[in-house]
């Protein structure tokens, strides 16, 4: 796709547009006069009534959830976050945190912010658990959901800051699963490469960040972490296109973090070294070169070397350390795969059984 994701923590002008969508049905007939003529009711007298269950069931949602989303006041920025237990641990993105160490986090609750503190921060799926230092009577935790929970054209709601909005709510569906997005980095580099993202066309806007997506059923599917940019917009949102790490990964970090103090199984693939973008002649990226290559991991093992300037990871090519990240990123550890490099204007391959990150 042609857009490129911004993180949905930052600032930026926004204007809502609230639109409602009204079904027209041919025809005026009494249901009951369809039915003396030996035909089915019509719709028209099922439809008032479906639609005042789904605003019931959208209203019910919100009032259930929205209580276990929070916003944070990370140094001069805000984001959100999400009640993970009723012990006070609290996930969200690792840059909604950024370097901070401490928080101000104003639940739906608290008139006043609560101090919280980091318990760490994991930049590689851009996730982070911070604490509350004094626990509230009546925190209630969201109900995360599984990856079984999450399917295309199912209806969705965004909750979180946006612009410093608290408590905010936007809907949509779930437009796709499995998406593999790299978020862009502070220093104007990559960031993370995260695999499996839920798409949504739900709202996602600055502030958003480490919020909910959530089903009708009330269970949190997903952290909204960025939008997609429109490069025809001078980089400005392009609407209807957002990204959620999925519950099942939130659950696997934040469990991991709460339990031992950091991420002790990430399950991400990694071949053990630094890249840099390098171009061709013609100032086209060429591959991904090779600038450290760490001792005793995978690519040492395999006979790569720094100056190398790997161009493909099993059928995939790699002209982009963001490509060589995509291709790395659909991958597990133990997982044996062909790398294709080229060293000193020579071709080679080589067989990498890849480590963890």
């Amino acid at each position: 796709m042609d857009e490129s994701p911004i993180r949905a923590g930052r600032r930026g002008a926004v204007a809502v547009v609230l639109v409602c969508a009204a079904v027209l049905l041919g025809g005026c007939s009494d249901p009951a006069d369809s039915a003396r003529k030996g035909g089915p009711p019509t719709a028209q007298a099922a439809l008032p009534m479906a639609a005042d269950d789904l605003q019931d069931q959208y209203q019910k949602v919100i009032k259930d959830v929205l209580h276990s989303v929070v916003q944070i006041q990370a140094g001069q920025s805000l984001g959100s976050g999400v009640i993970y237990d009723d012990q006070g641990h609290i996930v969200t993105n690792a840059h909604v945190v950024g370097t901070e160490k401490t928080f101000r986090v104003t639940t739906a609750r608290s008139g006043e912010p609560l101090a919280a503190s980091l318990v760490y921060s994991y930049p590689e799926q851009d996730l982070a658990v911070v604490k509350l230092d004094k626990v509230p009577a009546g925190l209630r935790p969201a109900v995360f959901g599984g990856s079984d929970e999450v399917e295309v054209g199912q209806i969705v709601l965004a909750m979180g800051s946006p612009l410093g909005l608290s408590s905010s709510v936007t809907q949509g569906i779930v437009s796709a699963t499995g998406r593999t997005v790299s978020e862009p980095g502070d220093d104007g580099n990559t960031g993370a490469t995260i695999p499996n993202m839920v798409q949504t066309s739900a709202a996602i806007n600055p502030g958003n960040s480490g919020g909910a997506l959530v089903n009708l059923k009330g269970q949190v599917i997903g952290i909204p972490t960025l939008g997609a940019a429109d490069p025809g917009m001078q980089g400005g949102a392009a609407p209807g296109i957002g990204f959620a790490i999925p519950a099942s990964m939130v659950r696997t970090v934040a469990g991991q973090i709460i339990a031992d103090g950091k991420v002790t199984d990430s399950g991400r693939a990694a071949m053990g070294v630094t890249v840099r973008t390098v171009v061709d002649d013609g100032y086209q990226p060429a591959g991904a070169a090779v600038v450290t290559v760490k001792q005793g991991g995978p690519a040492a093992k395999a006979g790569l070397k720094a100056g190398d300037v790997i161009t493909r990871v099993g059928t995939s090519p790699v002209g982009t350390t963001t490509e060589l990240a995509e291709a790395l990123a659909g991958r597990k550890p133990g997982d044996k795969v062909e790398v294709t490099y080229q060293r000193s204007g020579s071709r080679h391959t080589a067989e990498v059984t890849l480590g963890e990150q």
